[in-house]
């Protein structure tokens, strides 16, 4: 017995016309014995006068085999010419089948069965329902000849088709309407074939669900990612404004506008809320009409928002106000705008939707935005105002951030040159030049910064960011980061996980204790790490522009880094990327500054910037000016940090290794290889010292840790002994009571070396120790 539902089609005389394989599968009787004869030669019994009045019911038929089948039969009329039944398409499924049709039928999503030339078979309730239609105005008509030719449209029979040809499922998102629908619909569409007994493609069925919430929340999320990086680009009130309401017309809104309370344009500060009317001025507007017809203010005029309108309750209240058509707010709001402006009123007809959202910062009002929705049909809602009111939260940081800098620039100017590095500290990876440009703009001083910080066994720690914005928060927050990376460097964290804890630490610095959201402060970063030994250079960004290469032949690149999210964003990861560099390559770590400007092609830059690092130069200082003067306009636009280093190697003739078994009496054996390698080196004097450091440590290892033990011992600037084991447990000092046996052998090291300390690796920890060496 087959699981394919069984059709037949039968013309107005009561003659089978056509006959399936299905239906050939469920009676016995083939096409070629059924077509051209009487229907009622199949029945085993009278037609049950249901099936004359609801077309539909059990009907008894005479198998080939002479054996009496009952099943459950649906009769669809085909349209004729005026509008008489022309036909009959007859559908049989086999028996126990019906639970499976009413599911179909009763389906809450939209269900719809094609034949291969893209003709409707079946049509369930849901999908009836959603295109206005009942299911005998679909049977037997071309997909075509039932919808709009739309881009929509013309997509999904596209995608019939391929499924028909090809057999594969195809499953798609698409953002359309509905006949039946006064809203536009995102629709998850799934098609698929359903095969015959010998599994080719007989037809094709498809199922849609209702996607809009879905697809709206991540509609909402793009915005907000956008506006990230396209709100508040400047340190201009107006201009951020205009770059809101850009961001959300067409996209969000038919009609948008920022209103701004006075004082927030000129010098002064905040003024007593007044108790009447709030009056504001109109700085940016948009609509999706050219020439922006529907606006009742000009750019500059200033207006009195009563406290009943949606407007002036958003500000009061200090939340988005959502209102729709017929609510007595949103009459009161639109007939003061035809009042106004009485050329307007035939532009704003089919206004139905708005939302009022106070643009504040820092617990401060600094006016309102209006999005007004004509000509898209759905509705502002819950989750819209929400949206409304963190965009409006970004925003309105930045234009704070305009108002405040001309007061802050000179603190600021003297708190950066207070914080950045005066003089970078000695170490032997890489040689370094650093510069840095204070902004020539009157947009204050910024919070860009950079930093060399020497690290356990011999490596280096390079450091550049960026803190979002300029004056003396940026350069506050500045000082905090550059002091944060520097403490957290110093507990050897990998880039990856040092610049988690910097976003961590971002965000309480946003919010605590001040009831500031976490999106007035941002910040970029770049944090890499050196090896001289292995030649390994380990870096990960927040949101920070990717270093360049030079390698020692002349060739420069950019390397691949995932930028991450900036700093205080929290919630997502950063990756780090590893890259082995050639001794004497050339590394290019900078702040956005030197590349980016509104009036300029990043592109362009970037290949400015990568043409000037391949020019000769006398020495690693002289690249630095040569750098700036061929990559910067005369006057930039932000501030600018660039850090270049070359890199050096730690030869085999300086660095020794042993791999240690987990045995007490290999204690002595390694503590005689160091001593000859000390003596290889020259370093004899040195041996006493630094055969108790390493029996204090390989005896540590062995008694504490877990295989691999391996010691190594590296001369540099100074005389590196690491002990590694796979365990991750960190030792510590502790003060050794009189009858201990142990407990002083750490303390012992850290009287005896210039400084000791530990680092996590993949495969366990590490445990140094530095002495300076003889002569120094």
């Amino acid at each position: 017995m087959t699981d394919v539902a069984a059709m037949a089609v039968i013309d107005a005389h009561g003659t089978v016309t056509g006959w399936t394989e299905g239906a050939r599968l469920l009676t016995g009787h083939p096409a070629e014995e059924v077509v051209g004869r009487q229907a009622t030669d199949l029945l085993a019994e009278d037609l049950p006068g249901v099936i004359l009045t609801a077309r539909a019911g059990p009907v008894a038929v005479r198998h080939r085999d002479g054996h009496r089948l009952v099943l459950p039969l649906t009769v669809c009329p085909l349209a004729g010419a005026a509008g008489r039944p022309a036909g009959y398409v007859v559908t049989a499924l086999p028996p126990g089948a019906s639970l499976a049709a009413q599911a179909f039928e009763q389906a809450s999503m939209s269900m719809s069965v094609f034949d291969l030339r893209q003709r409707y078979l079946r049509v369930n309730a849901a999908a009836c329902h959603a295109m206005g239609v009942p299911e005998e105005a679909l049977l037997g008509r071309s997909f075509p000849d039932t919808v709009a030719d739309t881009e929509h449209s013309r997509g999904f029979l596209a995608r019939l088709r391929e499924v028909a040809e090809t057999g594969r499922p195809v499953r798609y998102e698409s953002y359309s309407g509905a006949p039946a629908l006064d809203q536009e619909r995102a629709w998850s569409i799934e098609m698929w074939p359903l095969r015959d007994a010998s599994g080719e493609p007989a037809a094709v069925a498809l199922a849609a669900s209702d996607s809009s919430e879905q697809y709206w929340a991540r509609r909402r999320l793009a915005l907000l990612n956008e506006a990230a990086t396209c709100v508040g680009t400047t340190l201009d009130v107006i201009g951020t404004a205009e770059e809101m309401v850009a961001l959300l017309v067409p996209q969000y809104a038919d009609f948008a506008s920022v209103d701004l309370l006075d004082w927030v344009l000129g010098p002064d500060e905040p003024p007593t809320p007044p108790d009447g009317g709030v009056v504001l001025r109109r700085v940016a507007h948009g609509s999706t009409r050219p020439g922006n017809p529907a606006a009742a203010l000009h750019l500059g005029e200033t207006d009195v928002y009563q406290p009943a309108s949606p407007p002036a309750r958003a500000l009061l209240r200090g939340r988005a106000v959502l209102s729709q058509a017929g609510e007595p707010g949103f009459v009161h709001w639109l007939a003061e705008r035809n009042a106004r402006s009485p050329g307007g009123r035939p532009f704003r007809q089919g206004a139905h939707s708005m939302i009022a959202v106070p643009l504040r910062a820092r617990g401060t009002t600094l006016g309102v935005a209006v999005f007004v929705r004509m000509r898209h049909p759905d509705d502002y809602g819950p989750d819209d105002a929400v949206f409304a009111e963190e965009l409006a939260s970004r925003a309105a940081v930045c234009i704070d951030n305009a108002r405040r800098f001309t007061r802050e620039r000179a603190t600021a100017l003297t708190l950066q040159h207070s914080l950045l590095p005066r003089g970078l500290p000695g170490q032997a990876a890489v040689d370094v030049a650093h510069r840095y440009l204070p902004s020539g703009s009157l947009a204050g001083i910024g919070g860009d910064w950079f930093d060399v910080i020497p690290l356990s066994g011999g490596r280096v720690g390079l450091v550049v960011g960026d803190v979002v914005g300029h004056g003396i928060q940026s350069s506050a927050t500045m000082g905090r980061l550059r002091t944060a990376v520097r403490t957290l460097a110093d507990v050897d964290l990998p880039p990856d996980e040092l610049l988690t804890h910097l976003d961590d630490l971002v965000t309480h610095l946003a919010a605590d204790g001040s009831g500031e959201e976490v999106a007035e402060l941002g910040a970029t970063c770049l944090y890499a790490v050196y090896d001289p030994v292995s030649r390994c250079l380990s870096l990960a960004a927040a949101g920070h522009p990717a270093p360049a290469v030079v390698l020692p032949g002349g060739t420069a690149q950019f390397l691949p880094v995932a930028a991450g999210p900036p700093l205080g964003v929290g919630g997502l990861p950063f990756e780090a990327t590893e890259r082995e560099l050639p001794e004497g390559s050339v590394v290019a770590l900078y702040t956005d500054g030197l590349i980016e400007d509104r009036d300029r092609d990043l592109d362009g830059a970037t290949e400015e910037l990568r043409r000037a690092l391949t020019a000769p130069a006398a020495s690693l200082e002289a690249l630095a000016d040569d750098v700036l003067k061929a990559v910067l306009p005369d006057q930039p636009g932000d501030d600018v940090a660039l850090l270049l280093v070359r890199t050096r190697a730690l030869g085999a003739d300086r660095v020794a290794t042993w791999d240690v078994p987990p045995d007490p009496a290999q204690v002595a054996v390694v503590r005689q290889a160091a001593t000859e390698q000390l003596t290889a080196w020259g370093l004899a004097e040195s041996a006493f010292v630094t055969e108790l450091v390493v029996s204090e440590l390989v005896t540590n290892a062995i008694r504490y840790g877990e295989p691999p033990i391996r010691l190594r011992l590296i001369r540099d600037r100074a005389l590196i002994c690491e002990v590694s084991d796979g365990s991750s447990t960190s030792p510590h000092l502790r003060r050794a009571h009189a009858y201990d046996e142990g407990g002083r052998g750490l303390l012992l090291v850290a009287q005896l070396t210039q400084r000791w300390g530990s680092r996590q690796t993949v495969a366990g920890k590490t445990i140094w120790a530095e002495q300076p060496l003889p002569g120094d």
